[in-house]
């Protein structure tokens, strides 16, 4: 391990957050690797396996919300090993909003995130969020998951 290897394993983290908090989908997807595994941990059985699918996964929360925005804070970062401690804002078109606060992990190989971990309290989304945001993810296209329980 090495100072440089950390350097860039903050540096593509980094970027990967400031094209999600863009919502440039098409951006993010250059950050993860083919394979990379993205888990909600509060329902790793949801998971989600290689750039299209977690794209198509972070859709289903994110696309249809009026606002987004990823707040930073703390980064740690040792190898390829990085936690990322930050909220995100979310405003809904009728006019609910809040803050989701997360510690993610996640692994970087060659320039590319691997294994992406969120760690969050469902509840805190549940308080603020309007009943038509749950009804809109129980009919969302679902050919993205990936059953990671075994893996995480």
């Amino acid at each position: 391990m090495t100072e440089d290897s950390t350097r860039s394993a903050r540096d593509t983290v980094l970027g990967l957050w400031q094209a999600l908090s863009r919502r440039d989908w098409d951006a993010l997807k250059t950050f993860l690797s083919d394979d990379c595994l993205y888990v909600d941990m509060p329902v790793p059985a949801v998971a989600a396996r290689g750039p299209e699918d977690i794209v198509k996964r972070l859709k289903i929360g994110l696309a249809p919300l009026a606002g987004y925005e990823n707040h930073s804070g703390l980064l740690i970062a040792d190898g390829e090993d990085v936690m990322y401690e930050h909220s995100e804002t979310w405003t809904f078109e009728t006019g609910e909003q809040g803050v989701l606060r997360f510690v993610t992990v996640h692994k970087v190989a060659d320039g590319k995130v691997t294994l992406w971990k969120d760690y969050w309290d469902m509840n805190s989304l549940v308080a603020f969020a309007p009943p038509g945001h749950f009804e809109a993810l129980a009919n969302a296209d679902t050919s993205w998951i990936f059953d990671a329980t075994g893996l995480v």
